[in-house]
């Protein structure tokens, strides 16, 4: 799942991406690292709708095998996903989007031990909102009680 906040003039009430996923059903969500930061703020721009994200930022685009949806070839992680459900939140133009992940691709360098390990790639880049973004370099695990 993710949210979204925020329209553009060419998509009323959400910008493209909800606006793509509500026409299509698809999207795949692109777990990037630090290499790719100046590249992922590009896709921001509000570019007017049906112009190519991934050319405008210099994005590489490989294809998914479940989905017709393009994917970022260099992303650590990729989870192509179909949605389920599109909910709307309080205020003008915020959204949640959920879906179930119907294929998967990891990065070799990012699987250590057998596990995906976002600190091998020099940590996983967040988007907290604002001009907020985070970089996941610290992991630490936690026992569940029995």
């Amino acid at each position: 799942m993710f949210a979204s906040t925020g329209a553009k003039g060419d998509r009323p009430g959400t910008k493209d991406s909800v606006a793509q996923i509500i026409e299509t059903g698809v999207f795949c969500v692109n777990i990037a690292t630090g290499d790719l930061r100046d590249a992922i703020n590009a896709t921001s721009a509000p570019l007017p709708a049906g112009t190519s994200e991934f050319a405008a930022a210099g994005i590489e685009a490989a294809d998914c095998t479940t989905i017709d949806c393009p994917r970022v070839a260099g992303a650590a992680a990729s989870l192509e996903c179909r949605m389920t459900q599109i909910v709307p939140l309080a205020g003008q133009a915020n959204f949640a989007v959920f879906g179930v992940v119907t294929g998967i691709h990891m990065r070799d360098d990012c699987v250590v031990d057998g596990r995906f390990d976002p600190r091998a790639a020099g940590g996983w880049i967040a988007r907290l909102g604002y001009k907020d973004y985070a970089a996941v370099t610290d992991l630490f695990e936690m026992d569940r009680p029995e």
